[in-house]
């Protein structure tokens, strides 16, 4: 596979995810080629890089690094024939889908990877859409805001080749990402699943006039989320082994744990919980600009990011 570093990065599809993909690659450094047939896609596009552009700026630019890299154009083929990555993220839709892939695979490098940020369909099915080279095709999945969030989940497909497996995890850590090689597609990849584990219960948990949603969110963010966001949920367990790690910990809470996971109920995202749901985000936030919410989020976990490198023990 070519090393992405010898051309320009290809951003298909410039939504939320495409822009922020776009902001990130253009701050590593690459000329980006972007394209969207949806009306204002170029203003929206460099409009939300600019807004990126502070964050990544804290963050660290590459040499040469500039907004003034980037080019939109107006149709697929122009964005994709001289790309030495392609970073497809367009809408979930199976026929937009199909009329995409069809065209890159026509007109992308045969030994360009084609990375889909799809969330949703298996990269098996991707490839499907693509006659000329399946093999080059997988899941790049990032999680919003892309441009900060440092995991990407590389999924392979049945037909994906080991050299784009591999072209694709160096190409995405290249940019500052952390990618994680998904073994296996599932439904929801790996993270998505984790997250729909945690909602289950929680969704549950209101159901049934346990807690509120608001005692719910400060349970995870004042709680076991702090340590999350420093350390995966397995190394904290470790830890709480003392000297013993993980083989203490599993030895005296796995037998109490593996009923706690008997007792945990199914949730059906039935009217009366929607409702419930959406009240009780609308209660906890009440009187909060959520604008506000965003830009302190943003800043915290720049903050988190900023100090997490300076810890080279951190995983």
């Amino acid at each position: 596979m070519t090393t992405p570093a010898t051309g320009p990065v290809a951003v298909v599809g410039t939504g939320v995810i495409g822009a922020s993909w776009a902001a990130l690659f253009l701050a590593a450094g690459h000329d980006v080629i972007a394209h969207d047939p949806a009306a204002g896609a170029e203003d929206r596009l460099r409009a939300a890089v600019a807004d990126a552009w502070l964050a990544l700026t804290r963050l660290g630019l590459a040499a040469g690094a500039s907004p003034d890299r980037l080019s939109f154009v107006a149709d697929v083929a122009t964005a994709v024939g001289p790309a030495a990555f392609v970073q497809e993220s367009g809408p979930e839709q199976i026929a937009l889908k199909r009329e995409l892939f069809a065209a890159i695979d026509e007109a992308a490098p045969a030994d360009t990877v084609v990375a889909s940020s799809s969330s949703g369909l298996m990269p098996s099915r991707l490839q499907a859409m693509c006659s000329r080279h399946p093999e080059r095709v997988l899941v790049g999945h990032p999680f919003n805001p892309a441009h900060l969030i440092p995991l990407v989940e590389v999924v392979p497909g049945a037909l994906t080749s080991e050299a784009a497996v591999t072209t694709a995890m160096r190409f995405y850590a290249s940019v500052g990402k952390r990618p994680i090689h998904v073994r296996q597609e599932l439904p929801g990849h790996v993270t998505n699943r984790l997250q729909v584990a945690l909602w289950q219960e929680a969704y549950s948990l209101v159901e049934r006039g346990v807690a509120s949603v608001a005692d719910i969110d400060a349970a995870i963010s004042q709680g076991p989320g702090l340590r999350w966001a420093l350390l995966g949920p397995l190394v904290n367990q470790h830890l709480s082994g003392g000297v013993g790690g993980m083989t203490h910990t599993l030895e005296h809470l796995g037998p109490p744990a593996e009923e706690w996971m008997k007792d945990l109920r199914p949730a059906r995202l039935s009217p009366a919980l929607v409702d419930l749901l959406v009240a009780g985000v609308d209660d906890e936030l009440a009187g909060i600009d959520q604008r506000d919410l965003v830009t302190d989020r943003d800043e915290l976990l720049i903050a988190l990011l900023e100090s997490k490198r300076r810890h080279t023990a951190l995983p």
